[in-house]
């Protein structure tokens, strides 16, 4: 008998399927061993539990910037703004220097904040599993903050969105 889970799912059809649930636009971002910065855009981020505070977020294999920042185990969960559509794109691109020109402080536990965020969480690596073509990664939180102004960008259907609220 066919497991339903054995039956091939099309990847236009995931993609557009899942496209539809809208979702918030994160700058994941830290120092390197080096101690320059290192990020990049990361749209499947969530809580994940209150006691003790975890977050989770899932890091493409094929990622770049992932591997510096892992091996520090701090970093920043950058909440975009709607006015960030620009760093979006920056830190969606490969590259050598996603930072030029994005204005950046250094967060009190050494990991990196995007100036202008509607908020952020400084993070403490707690765990890394393999999922398909991506690293799930869980976080212990150390500190964040929020803006009470703006409102946040957001994706839906492969474009970027803004939500009224």
């Amino acid at each position: 008998m066919e497991r339903l889970s054995e039956r091939a799912v099309d990847a236009a059809d995931f993609r557009d399927v899942l496209g539809r649930f809208a979702t918030g636009i994160t700058i994941v971002a830290g120092l390197g061993a080096d101690g320059r910065p290192a990020g990049f855009a990361c749209q499947s981020f969530a809580s994940l539990s209150l006691d003790p505070p975890l977050v989770m977020l899932a890091v493409g294999r094929a990622s770049t910037s992932w591997p510096l920042i892992e091996r520090t185990g701090r970093f920043c969960v950058n909440i975009l703004a709607e006015h960030q559509r620009e760093t979006c794109a920056a830190f969606g691109r490969s590259g050598p220097d996603k930072f030029a020109g994005v204005p950046w402080s250094t967060g009190e536990h050494g990991t990196v904040r995007i100036d202008g965020a509607l908020a952020f969480v400084e993070c403490e690596l707690e765990a890394v599993y393999e999922a398909g073509d991506h690293h799930l990664v869980t976080a212990r939180v150390l500190a964040l903050d929020a803006r009470e102004d703006g409102r946040p960008l957001l994706y839906f259907r492969s474009r970027y969105a803004v939500g009224a609220f």
